[in-house]
């Protein structure tokens, strides 16, 4: 994670929210930046990828974020995290690849991210049950609002071994 410095004054407010340095390790020649908009109770995720990283940043409202490791040779694998990042947690995340990701939108909520390996239709698009026993990520929601991909989602035990991470 990375704590963002916030520079306020009479006019406003002004911030670095991404800087390639912060991830000196990570190869950043091919970088996309997205925007999602989600209404409270919206559940993105699990999302996983094999070949790309996300860096998140939320400039409007709160979500809950979860991840889990799924990288076996990980000194954390099957390790989850919570976080509620945003207006109340002005910080970056950065997910490395084969971290399971997701979030459930807390209030109306914008989330700007940058990966560093451009869309490729959904060759590198990977997901996990987001209600998954196995993982028991503490999302705090019991229905949420999901799209129909992530109502498809399988569980970590039912993905076969060549479409996890190594």
């Amino acid at each position: 994670m990375v704590p963002i410095r916030v520079f306020e004054d009479e006019r406003g407010r002004f911030m670095e929210t991404f800087r390639r340095e912060w991830f000196p390790w990570v190869n950043w020649d091919k970088i996309q930046s997205n925007r999602s908009d989600s209404k409270p109770g919206v559940l993105r995720g699990l999302h996983y990828h094999l070949y790309q990283v996300d860096y998140w940043y939320v400039p409007r409202g709160v979500i809950r974020a979860g991840m889990v490791d799924l990288r076996p040779s990980s000194p954390t694998y099957k390790a989850v995290q919570v976080i509620e990042i945003g207006e109340a947690n002005n910080t970056g995340v950065f997910i490395p690849v084969g971290v399971a990701h997701g979030f459930v939108a807390l209030t109306d909520a914008t989330l700007m991210y940058m990966v560093n390996n451009y869309y490729d239709g959904g060759q590198d698009e990977r997901g996990v049950a987001w209600d998954d026993p196995d993982i028991a990520l503490p999302w705090g929601v019991t229905q949420p609002l999901l799209s129909p991909r992530d109502q498809q989602n399988r569980r970590l035990r039912d993905i076969p071994p060549e479409e996890l991470p190594r």
